[in-house]
């Protein structure tokens, strides 16, 4: 059957719901929880066991085989400039929808006296810190950690090593050594996919167990105004593909299904990767291009967690009646812009970045608590949202590269190249 891991997918996520909402109506629902969350805490090592491999192969490949170091420079600025627009515009539409559908209003809720502890750890969260963090100290001590950001500034120097020392025996014996270990991850990944619609079903049963069917009433407008502005970014993504893919947007949004729908019922990123890695290249876009952007973007050009954090900004401010001026609205989003860059190596990163810059713009604290409260279905959302975001950068970035040949013009890109296996 073609589709069948969408369809077993689809269906561990309607069962986990199911199972969720037994599981609250038990005596203990967190020990319910607990249990099915071995499912998926499973299904994510299984992940993270491949992705240091994974993205080193597919990018110190993809690198190694450019015909030099401008095809590197062409594609990191196309790569970088597509990042800072979608940034910015994600920001941008989280700060205009958060204004016009006013989720928060109503909720006339008072900061206390007393700081609040939510959990998380900002305090490292500087520019500093986030700019010296990018460089590796040690590449096996950053594949221990899956900090795919210092990975993929590894490879990049390998690969280009590599890349100029070709020609010589024994390099070239190196790049074909780099060569054949790409497939052998992609098989691999085949292997760990076929665990996904388990570890979807536990991440569901445990979340619903824990938490109750209620929460969505509860949180009802916030979640709903959310999703609808995750809608909207969805149509100025799509839009933006289509100047440069045309109807190839939408085959290419099929493409890519499996990997979204892994994102959206895990919560995870790097749940989605190897899989998207597979379908963007079963899509026929060339794997340099797969391998070098699509990192990139992993680190830098997550459209859905940005429209989050300017989104739950002005939701506090809403919400505890604290009137910010478009100029301070305006302010907190370039600030946002620049602290949210290497946020995907920080866990919850996305609200942890809201926690370090509500103090400069005087919200408070309750109010991350607030949000953190159903953080786990809004990172659902924002999480599928940044793996449609990725795949319409790559394969942009891939359809403005220089074509081999003429051919290739006149075709679609998914049948420029073999369908991976393991579908």
């Amino acid at each position: 059957m073609k589709n069948r891991l969408t369809l077993y997918i689809s269906l561990g996520m309607v069962l986990g719901l199911l199972a969720g909402w037994l599981g609250h109506q038990a005596a203990d629902p967190k020990a319910v929880a607990d249990r099915y969350a071995i499912l998926t805490d499973i299904f994510l090592r299984l992940i993270k066991m491949i992705i240091g491999p994974l993205v080193i192969s597919t990018l110190v490949s993809g690198l190694a085989g450019m015909s030099g170091g401008r095809d590197v420079g062409r594609i990191g600025l196309r790569s970088f400039a597509w990042f800072v627009g979608a940034s910015l515009i994600s920001l941008a539409l989280g700060l205009v929808l958060a204004n016009a559908l006013q989720p928060g209003a109503g909720l006339h809720l008072s900061a206390a006296t007393v700081p609040v502890n939510t959990g998380l750890n900002i305090a490292g969260l500087n520019v500093r810190d986030v700019v010296t963090h990018i460089v590796p100290t040690s590449v096996l001590d950053a594949m221990a950690r899956n900090d795919i950001l210092q990975i993929v500034v590894f490879s990049l120097f390998f690969g280009l090593g590599l890349n100029a020392l070709k020609g010589e025996p024994a390099i070239d014996a190196v790049v074909r050594l780099v060569d054949g270990i790409v497939p052998v991850m992609l098989r691999l990944t085949g292997y760990v996919m076929r665990f996904a619609p388990v570890g979807v079903f536990g991440a569901l049963a445990s979340a619903v167990s824990l938490k109750g069917l209620e929460i969505l009433v509860s949180y009802g407008r916030l979640l709903s105004t959310f999703y609808v502005g995750l809608a909207a970014l969805w149509a100025v993504l799509i839009a933006a593909g289509y100047v440069f893919l045309g109807r190839r947007v939408g085959a290419l949004l099929r493409e890519v299904r499996e990997p979204a729908l892994i994102a959206f019922s895990t919560a995870s990123s790097e749940a989605a990767f190897p899989r998207l890695t597979q379908r963007l290249e079963a899509f026929g876009i060339d794997k340099k291009v797969v391998g070098f952007t699509l990192p990139l973007g992993y680190a830098f050009n997550l459209d859905g967690s940005m429209m989050y954090q300017s989104f739950a900004a002005i939701f506090i401010a809403q919400a505890f009646g604290i009137d910010m001026p478009l100029s301070q609205q305006v302010a907190m989003l370039l600030v946002l812009m620049v602290s949210s860059k290497g946020m995907a190596s920080v866990p919850r990163g996305s609200v942890v970045v809201v926690a370090a810059i509500a103090p400069m713009f005087q919200l408070p604290t309750e109010g991350v608590a607030l949000v953190l409260a159903i953080d786990q279905l809004l990172d659902m959302g924002r999480t599928m949202t940044n793996v449609i975001g990725n795949s319409i950068a790559t394969a942009v970035v891939a359809q403005l590269e220089p074509r081999r040949d003429a051919v290739r013009d006149t075709l679609p890109l998914s049948t420029t190249m073999p369908q991976a296996t393991g579908r």
